[in-house]
Parts: structure tokens; C-alpha cells; sequence
């Protein structure tokens, strides 16, 4: 029953990855989409490739999402499993109505819903979730913070600079700053799949939970890569609208300055182990963009939904976890 378990959970782990990379593929190519810098084939094709090989950058963030957000008494198989069918439900629900969410928050509220469901508030860890909350809340305000300013530097930088030769040189720019992003969004989104994945295995006693670093199996790391990979792969054309046409209407050297400021605060988390949200920081450093031209030209009627799944996806994502633990447990037979 135990195997049957583990492999059941490492399964829908990969699914929830899959469903990332598809939900998530927006926050690579949205804005060289809409700017027409590459067709939406090419695009999806880029960030699927780049989002593998930056899941193989590191495993600081699996360590932190492992390690940090319930205690090590309460990861169980069910606990683990009804985590991630909470992130599952809402990353589809959110994606179905074209909603910028994020995936990392999702994770996050499953496995707090999941572990006050097996052991109550006392499962919580304390430090590990300040942490975790303060870079989702800081990162999409950094990302707008050094786009609005990145952006202003550029056009203080080409102010005397013909038109046209402005936009033909952004546009190849683009290009690179399109696949820093991807590369970024795989370096810290795959990870979290990693570290879930993780705390199965240790709850199997396949994997054993020493020193302040969780070591994550090779075969765990390329499978969750490939996930990613091939969830990218499939696209994700509805949030690709709201984030690359709905917030602002984007020219290429918007786009650069937003992909490149976020790819920047999601590869400096990656280093020290930051869970962030791209969709977030990448949302965020469009609207810096966006007000660096000025104030109405962002929607921010668009933005206020994008806020509203902000605040509600750890609560939603917490209290589905919480509900579906229970039919778990009576499926299962376990807790």
C-alpha cells in the first residue's frame, strides 16, 4: 500500500509540474509574444528548453520548501498528497479563466492546509513560512521597483536614438532577455516540485532528512526538469493574453526591461533559496514598465484581479488541501 502510495504522490508531484510549466509559460514569452519579437511556436519551444536546463541549476529552493514549511513530524504520504491536489485545483482553476496566479503559492497554502489538517497550527514552522511569504510579498514590488527604473534609464539612454533603430535593436534584445527569463522561471518553479517530491520520499524512509540541506535525488531532479519542460511545452495561450496584451500595451524595449528585471530577482532567489512567484515578478515589472511611461497607462483594473489571486491563492489553496485530506485519509487508510 505504501508503494502504491509513493508512486501515486510522485505522480501527481509531476503532474502539478506539468500544469506549471503550462500555467506558467506566460511569464517567459508573454511580452516577446505580444511584441512580435516571436511567434507564440517558437516562443513556447524556447522557454520548454530553457526551463529544463535551469531546473538543473540548483536545489536551494527544493531545500527551503522541504525543509521549511511544516515540521518534520507532520510530512506524511497523505499529508504530501493532499497538498498537492489543493495547488493542482487552484492552478487549473486560475488558469482556466486566464488568471495570473501563482504556482509557488499554491504549493505553499497546500502543504500549510495539509498540515494543520494532520497536526494542527503546532505543524507550522514558524521561521520557515515568514521567510517563504516575505519573498512572495517583496519580490513582485523589487521586480517593478528595478523595472520602472531600468525602464527609465533606457530612455534616458536612447533619447536621441532614431525610432526605428531603437525598436530593431530591442527587438534582437529581446530575444535574449525572453530566454533569461525562462531560464529563471525553471531555475526556481521546478524546484518546488523537487522538494515535494523530496518529502514523500522521506516519509517513505526511501530518503533520509539530515543536515539544513535537503538532498534531492538526481532521478528527482531531471524528472521534475522534464515536467516542467514538457508543461511548457503544451503552452499556455490564456495568461499569455492577460500578461503580454491586457496590463500595458508593450513595444520591445518594454519587454526587455520587464523580462530582464524579473529574471534577475528570480535567478538572485534561486541562489539563497527563495521561493518566489514568477508569474508575480513578472507581472510586477510590467507594471513598472508600464508607470515609467505613466500612471493611466497601465490597466489597472487588470491588475486589481491579478492582485485578488495574489491574496486569495494561499487561503483557497490551504483550505482545499485541508478538505481533501480527509477523503485521503479515508482512501488511503493512513494519515
Amino acid at each position: 500500500m505504501l508503494l502504491t502510495l509513493v508512486i501515486t504522490v510522485i505522480v501527481v508531484a509531476l503532474i502539478f509540474d506539468f500544469i506549471n510549466g503550462f500555467h506558467d509559460t506566460a511569464n517567459a514569452i508573454a511580452t516577446v509574444v505580444s511584441t512580435g519579437v516571436l511567434p507564440l511556436r517558437t516562443a513556447i519551444l524556447l522557454a520548454a528548453v530553457l526551463n529544463f536546463i535551469g531546473a538543473l541549476t540548483g536545489t536551494a529552493v527544493a531545500s527551503t520548501i522541504g525543509k521549511g514549511v511544516i515540521t518534520p513530524d507532520t510530512i506524511t504520504l497523505v499529508v504530501v498528497l493532499a497538498a498537492l491536489l489543493g495547488a493542482n485545483f487552484w492552478n487549473l482553476f486560475t488558469w482556466y479563466f486566464g488568471i495570473p496566479s501563482s504556482s509557488s503559492h499554491a504549493m505553499v497554502g497546500g502543504l500549510v492546509g495539509a498540515g494543520i489538517a494532520h497536526s494542527g497550527f503546532s505543524s507550522i514552522q514558524g521561521p520557515g513560512m515568514t521567510k517563504i511569504v516575505c519573498s512572495l510579498i517583496l519580490s513582485p514590488i523589487v521586480g517593478m521597483l528595478i523595472a520602472f527604473t531600468f525602464m527609465l534609464f533606457l530612455l534616458w539612454l536612447f533619447r536621441r536614438a532614431a525610432p526605428v533603430g531603437v525598436s530593431s535593436l530591442f527587438r534582437r534584445l529581446q530575444m535574449l532577455s525572453a530566454g533569461f527569463m525562462a531560464l529563471s522561471h525553471g531555475s526556481n518553479d521546478a524546484q518546488k516540485t523537487m522538494g515535494v517530491i523530496t518529502m514523500a520520499l522521506v516519509a517513505y524512509g526511501a530518503v533520509t532528512m539530515t543536515g539544513p540541506k535537503l538532498m534531492v535525488p538526481t532521478w528527482v531532479i531531471l524528472a521534475s526538469a522534464a515536467a516542467m519542460g514538457l508543461g511548457t511545452a503544451a503552452g499556455g495561450v490564456r495568461i499569455i493574453k492577460t500578461l503580454g496584451t491586457k496590463i500595458i500595451d508593450l513595444k520591445p524595449v518594454h519587454g526587455f526591461a520587464a523580462e530582464t528585471a524579473a529574471a534577475a530577482v528570480i535567478m538572485t532567489a534561486s541562489h539563497y533559496g527563495l521561493p518566489v512567484s514568477t508569474t508575480h515578478c513578472i507581472s510586477g515589472s510590467i507594471m513598472g514598465v508600464g508607470a515609467s511611461k505613466s500612471v493611466s497607462a497601465v490597466r489597472w483594473g487588470i491588475t486589481v484581479r491579478i492582485l485578488y489571486a495574489w491574496v486569495l491563492t494561499i487561503p483557497i489553496s490551504a483550505i482545499s488541501a485541508f478538505l481533501l485530506y480527509w477523503p485521503a485519509t479515508l482512501i488511503t487508510g493512513l494519515k
